[in-house]
């Protein structure tokens, strides 16, 4: 057992330098310790069978995000064949993913407006918002872009 945790021991040793290396020759991809403050606010209304999602995704920097992605997930099933903004996906039928744009540092924003159709016609239904990517950046603030959202079916924004 010990000869494995040493085998172990020195892969990720080897591991770690010639990541280091690979960085410091001028590799391509985010800096290692980049970091970027994402946060994503708005509101959702449910209405008739309908939910709207406006969104604006901001970085507070300090370093630019040359791209990230934020999760919707719905607590109850979209009606399936709906059309997508080009930026957007379907990652199931309860869930989609949209790419954001370049997210400069202290002030860069992306906007993105959903107007979806549910399979049912829910009293209520909640709404999570995340971020799913960030480019390899960290976020020591990641309250600010975690959002779960109660939204009751009567057409009023619910502001998160």
């Amino acid at each position: 057992m010990r000869g494995l945790r040493k085998g172990v021991l020195g892969v990720a040793l080897a591991a770690a330098v010639v990541t280091g290396a690979g960085a410091s020759a001028g590799a391509v991809g985010p800096v290692a310790g980049a970091e970027a403050d994402l946060s994503h606010h708005g509101h959702v209304s449910l209405w008739d069978g309908r939910v709207g999602v406006w969104l604006v995704s901001e970085n507070h920097g300090p370093s630019d995000v040359s791209q990230a992605t934020v999760r919707l997930a719905f607590s109850v099933p979209m009606a399936g064949g709906q059309e997508l903004p080009p930026a957007c996906l379907w990652s199931s039928e309860r869930v989609v993913s949209c790419r954001t744009g370049e997210l400069r540092a202290a002030g860069g924003a992306g906007e993105l407006a959903l107007d979806l159709r549910t399979a049912a016609l829910p009293d209520e239904m909640t709404v999570e918002i995340t971020t799913a990517w960030r480019d390899g950046a960290a976020d020591r603030n990641p309250r600010n872009d975690r959002h779960r959202v109660l939204v009751l079916a009567t057409g009023d924004p619910y502001v998160f």
